[in-house]
């Protein structure tokens, strides 16, 4: 640390390469009533930056059902949502991205993507129980893209695996639109008591501060505005944006936080996360209506001579902000020691509302707080909004210009083998799905499902987006992608709770790029209405795109749902020969958006699948109700790919007990739109032959068409007269696939 540091000059060329724009500098003037220094340049760019202030979007997220009756920490007001799910136990859950990061360094980003996410979990005072993950990529038969996937699985894997927690869940999804920016968006969920949630605030005149777990470096720093600007041939200089993650250390932070949490030490406690020491400082003195001092000589560092613009902006991980209970210096020191973590106390909480920095004495910045953090002075925008012109024309779709006259046993093959529909074993196998034994239902089925300890209950949890559907209409995709989620969570036995999201698009000054944003927004606010799961929090990420292009809009749902009783704990795959094989919702003439197009005719095209929320709703609640009977064996959603994929993978689906199935749906649609259109609110289920009469009666009464349309049983999956398989050929194209297009990778 430097005895003396001089402030660069301010000019408008470092105000503009900071993200300020010429407004937004004139009105920083204003609040300070004066200009800026460097330090506080810094400071104002990472925190009024999209990625911290959300200014293009805030406006938008307002309008979005963050209210329920069991919700206990509302979206934006702590590090994570929190729900109450009886017996004194809260569930806590977040998903956040790690796009550019990853995009430049993959394994780091990806790796550092789940330690955030982790560390807002176990900060509020919860134990993390599992992560998940939604995977987005170009084509795996790019060698760029396939370098992405490798180092983003192996970082995801790494760092979960040696933290300790079990990845249950997830999606990965390949297309053009995602080939420079992959998606990598990271779900934490965990368990504690419902009283004892940890705030992030900082109140009390006089409480100190400390600064917990590792030592502040270089790298990250302005990773909050990198992640607010477009990839370009320039974004690989940044690398110096992206942190170096450390699990080992991570998972003693963890049992530290969690001990002085327990013991009561603390009044609030923060991840360093984007904008680090900044934001948690704004942010924590913020919410306590306080003020803080931060004396940044006394913060611990890695690397000589670090300026304090260097050591405010650093997002080196594995870091916490404490605010400590006047008396119990000593006891969090203690802890922390005993760990064998750093805990140096570098402030106190002040009563002026002000964050003030000093160095050996002297202030360097001094900001009011309140100015800097979310729902402050930071500029909300409403944006251009104007429906890009695209949308209209691929949203129409002559069917006659796709020809029926196929080999329908061939084309399952391929789409059993497709990249988005096959198995992506090559990809979770590389993570510890079982580590601290409470996962009933791993990667593979409609949900995760994790047994909840000392009760007989379960949570099961699952990630959905349908990019394509939201690219060809934003509200309807949107829809469709909360649904798809509920509709995961039922057909394992589980009641939707509630959701998080992380909102994935473009440049929003772009008004097309806007217009899918709102639209998206809007739609999962309507759905998120109709099944009751409030919105607890979550991410936006702008500025997914190069010069070229856009990724799809991606508004990714995480959504928790809670399992009564374990015995209703359900799974996609058929169990028993004889056992009755049903089809619940109908399928239509629709074959627009669908897997089918972009995996056999190279096209995304056409309308979306029409959706009936209420409908949607009725299907579920009489679903979950037949579950609970025990009239169910299994239930599986159709989605992507369609029926005949549902199918296959009922019979496929547990590759340690492969069973076929004779089907016969006896229906005039097309082919085509038959097997492989993704009509809406639809789930293949199986059953007892005794139940038939009682599932069809109590799904008549809710509305919703119930269909007998096979029998479980033998080697083979036939349907009509259009596809007989044997099962060791639909292993092979479903199994096989991803292995082979990623054994390239060197």
């Amino acid at each position: 640390m430097p005895q003396q540091f001089t402030q660069p000059t301010v000019t408008l060329e470092m105000v503009k390469k900071h993200g300020l724009n010429p407004e937004e500098y004139e009105r920083i003037k204003e609040i300070l009533g004066r200009e800026p220094n460097y330090t506080e340049l810094g400071i104002f760019s990472v925190m009024w930056s999209e990625h911290c202030s959300y200014k293009n979007s805030i406006a938008l997220l307002k309008t979005l059902p963050r209210e329920g009756s069991s919700i206990l920490a509302e979206a934006g007001e702590e590090n994570a949502g929190a729900v109450d799910i009886g017996e004194g136990l809260a569930v806590v859950f977040k998903i956040e991205s790690h796009n550019h990061p990853s995009a430049i360094e993959p394994y780091q980003g990806a790796a550092t993507g789940v330690g955030g996410i982790l560390r807002d979990i176990f900060t509020m005072g919860a134990r993390p129980i599992a992560a998940l993950n939604s995977l987005r990529f170009g084509s795996p038969s790019d060698p760029h893209v396939r370098y992405l996937v490798d180092g983003v699985v192996r970082g995801i894997g790494d760092y979960g695996n040696s933290f300790g927690v079990p990845t249950v869940a997830g999606e990965v999804y390949f297309d053009d639109a995602y080939t420079t920016n992959p998606l990598i968006n990271a779900m934490a969920v965990g368990i504690m008591k419902t009283d004892g949630i940890c705030s992030a605030v900082a109140k009390g005149e006089g409480n100190a501060i400390m600064i917990v777990g590792s030592k502040t470096g270089r790298d990250g720093i302005h990773g909050a505005t990198f992640a607010s600007e477009e990839l370009t041939e320039a974004s690989q200089e940044k690398r110096p944006a992206v942190q170096i993650g450390d699990p080992f250390t991570e998972k003693l932070l963890l049992e530290a936080t969690l001990e002085i949490i327990d013991k009561d030490l603390v009044v609030g406690i923060q991840d360093m996360g984007a904008a680090g020491l900044t934001c948690s400082s704004a942010e924590m003195s913020a919410k306590g209506e306080s003020g803080i001092e931060i004396h940044i000589d006394l913060v611990p560092v890695r690397e000589s001579a670090m300026t304090p613009y260097e050591i405010l902006l650093s997002e080196s991980q594995e870091r916490m902000l404490v605010c400590v209970k006047k008396g119990k210096e000593d006891d969090v020191r203690a802890v922390f020691d005993k760990w064998d973590l750093d805990s140096t106390i570098i402030g106190q909480v002040t009563s002026d509302g002000l964050m003030t920095v000093k160095l050996n004495g002297e202030v360097v910045s001094q900001i009011p707080s309140e100015v800097l953090v979310l729902g402050g002075s930071a500029p909300i925008y409403h944006r251009e909004s104007k429906r890009p012109a695209y949308m209209d024309k691929l949203n129409h779709i002559d069917l006659t210009d796709y020809s029926t006259d196929c080999d329908w046993n061939d084309t399952l093959l391929r789409m059993l083998a497709a990249p988005n529909i096959c198995h992506k074993g090559w990809v979770f196998e590389q993570y510890d799905s079982m580590v601290r034994t409470n996962t009933s239902v791993g990667p593979g089925s409609d949900a995760a499902v994790m047994r909840l300890r000392k009760t007989n209950r379960a949570l099961a949890m699952a990630t959905d987006c349908n990019g394509r559907y939201c690219y060809l209409n934003p509200r309807l995709g949107a829809r469709s992608a909360v649904a798809e989620c509920a509709r995961n969570i039922v057909c394992s036995g589980g009641k939707p709770l509630a959701i998080t999201n992380c909102l994935n698009f473009g440049n929003p000054y772009k008004p097309g790029i806007y217009y899918g944003f709102s639209e998206a927004v809007a739609g999962m606010g309507e759905a998120c209405r109709v099944f009751d799961t409030p919105v607890t929090g979550g991410n936006v990420s702008f500025y997914n795109e190069d010069p070229e292009r856009a990724v799809f809009p991606t508004p990714t749902i995480g959504m928790i749902g809670l399992v009564e009783n374990i015995d209703h704990i359900t799974t996609q795959w058929f169990k028993n020969d004889g056992d009755t094989v049903m089809l619940l919702g109908d399928t239509r003439e629709e074959l627009g958006a669908s897997e089918y197009i972009h995996a056999i005719h190279g096209q995304n095209r056409g309308p979306v699948p029409k959706l009936d929320l209420l409908f949607e709703l009725k299907l579920q609640q009489t679903l979950l109700a037949a579950i609970e009977s025990g009239l169910i064996k299994s239930a599986h959603d159709v989605s992507d790919g369609g029926l005949a994929i549902a199918l296959a993978e009922s019979c496929i689906g547990n590759s340690e007990h492969s069973i076929g199935a004779a089907i016969n749906l006896g229906s005039d649609l097309r082919p085509d739109c038959l097997l492989f259109g993704e009509s809406q609110s639809r789930v293949v289920i199986s059953c007892a032959p005794d139940d038939i009469a009682e599932i069809i009666t109590l799904f008549r009464k809710a509305g919703i068409p119930a269909k007998e349309i096979g029998t479980v049983g033998g080697h083979t999956l036939t349907i009509d007269k259009l596809v007989d398989m044997p099962l060791d050929k639909l292993h092979d194209a479903f199994y096989d696939s991803l292995p082979r297009i990623m054994e390239e990778i060197g």
